[in-house]
């Protein structure tokens, strides 16, 4: 059985139904939990666990890997970084990296045309 959003194959009794199609697994989750880069309450909970952590270690080598594309860039849209990050993430994944960073306040965005260029965080 396929998906029927992504069009993945679905091991048998593996699938999700949403509104009367078939979804594999991923597909209902991102359904379910659609990625949100402004949350004010997502980045109340992140600068909160970042503090009662000590600010030590929180990122993932992914992240980090986006923030020094961006420190050499110095801005970037979702398709360089797919492109510079040389097919490590699927653009979904690469969507809930980004949220994850922007609740941070590691990185910030700016709307140009119909693009969102990310650049490093600069605090006012």
């Amino acid at each position: 059985m396929n998906c029927g959003l992504c069009g993945n194959d679905i091991p048998p009794g593996e699938e999700r139904e949403h509104l009367g199609k078939a979804i594999c697994e991923d597909c209902y989750m991102d359904t379910l939990s659609p990625v949100r880069t402004c949350d004010p309450w997502a980045t109340h909970s992140a600068k909160s666990f970042e503090r009662q952590a000590g600010n030590t270690g929180l990122l993932t080598s992914v992240q980090s890997e986006i923030l020094r594309i961006l420190e050499q860039t110095g801005g970037a849209d979702s398709k360089v970084l797919l492109k510079k990050l040389n097919g490590k993430l699927a653009y979904k994944k690469l969507e809930r990296e980004l949220a994850a960073l922007r609740h941070m306040e590691r990185i910030g965005g700016v709307r140009k045309h119909d693009r969102i260029i990310w650049h490093i965080w600069r605090s006012s």
